[in-house]
């Protein structure tokens, strides 16, 4: 299993290969719809995403130590951006999330090609699975 450094890296570099942004829109709405499905009985009020504009479920479960996630979203760019920061976060430690930086989204040129709206929609995307990572990890201590 990769850890979330490496992950982030193979991101960085698969939007690297692209050179306009439109390029980049239609990758992250590939990666939306490649999007492990949520099970419809976590669309629920709890698991949306506050800040959102568009609707985000996101739920998490702990086996083995390691948090993973699932997730959707009604706006194909925002479950494409979801999708990103799944993949870079599912399967791990609560512990490794907690420390790991959002660099890559910066990187790969995410936040300044987001409207603000969306933007802020991706920061409380990221607030949210690392205060699942702070539940877990209380669990575990």
């Amino acid at each position: 299993m990769s850890n979330i450094k490496d992950i982030q890296e193979e991101i960085i570099e698969e939007f690297a290969m692209f050179d306009d942004w439109m390029d980049r829109y239609e990758y992250m709405i590939e990666l939306g719809k490649s999007l492990p499905l949520i099970d419809e009985k976590y669309k629920v009020e709890e698991n949306l995403i506050k800040g959102c504009q568009s609707k985000v479920w996101v739920h998490a479960e702990m086996n083995d130590e390691k948090i993973s996630f699932t997730a959707d979203s009604d706006a194909i760019i925002t479950k494409g951006i979801v999708a990103i920061l799944i993949r870079a976060f599912s399967n791990q430690h609560p512990k490794d999330i907690l420390d790991a930086d959002t660099q890559f989204i910066d990187e790969i040129g995410l936040k300044e090609h987001l409207s603000p709206t969306r933007a802020n929609g991706l920061v409380s995307m990221i607030k949210q699975l690392k205060m699942y990572a702070i539940a877990y990890q209380t669990q575990l201590n």
